[in-house]
């Protein structure tokens, strides 16, 4: 819906801020992540919205149904929009590339969700992962820096919030662990 809602610029946030919403506070405890949902007025009603959404299907078979359909349209829609182009969603005005660098990073993180009982399932493919990281690695401070054991996989589960950290690994990040999960 987005790419078919054109908007004035300038942009008031990028695929970096766009995710400020749903983050964790510094200290860990999700609060301000819920503050920040009830602010923007979307965040519970979406997961609302996704639960109802999901149980109206008798099978996963329908979801899959309706994602063959829509997806083929939204990458149509996607590669007519103007790149030089706002739209506007969930209350902000984007970019067109900072949209798509946001729908890339949800549906990467929802690839992850969707085959985490899955071994032999593929795994999101690299160019979209590498979106994914560098959004979400926008949301560290400048001084933190995510594990060196840390493959792409693991930072995007344990960035949000699908793996809790170990205790070694709050210790590998310090201050940092502070704000993992960085999105909900």
């Amino acid at each position: 819906m987005a790419l078919a809602s054109p908007a004035d610029g300038p942009a008031d946030c990028d695929d970096v801020s766009y995710w400020r919403a749903f983050t964790a506070p510094p200290d860990g405890t999700g609060a301000g992540r819920r503050a920040a949902r009830d602010d923007a007025g979307s965040g519970d009603r979406h997961a609302w919205w996704a639960r109802r959404s999901a149980a109206a299907f008798e099978r996963p078979s329908g979801v899959v149904r309706v994602w063959a359909d829509t997806a083929p349209a939204a990458v149509r829609a996607a590669a007519a929009a103007d790149p030089a182009g706002f739209v506007t969603t969930q209350g902000h005005v984007l970019r067109v590339p900072d949209l798509l660098a946001t729908l890339t990073t949800e549906a990467v993180v929802h690839h992850l969700d969707l085959i985490v009982d899955l071994p032999d399932a593929p795994p999101p493919a690299a160019l979209p992962v590498r979106v994914a990281v560098a959004s979400l690695c926008g949301l560290l401070s400048d001084d933190a820096v995510r594990p060196a054991g840390w493959d792409d996989g693991d930072f995007l589960l344990r960035a949000t919030g699908r793996v809790p950290l170990t205790d070694r690994e709050r210790w590998e990040l310090g201050e940092a662990a502070g704000w993992f999960p960085l999105i909900g």
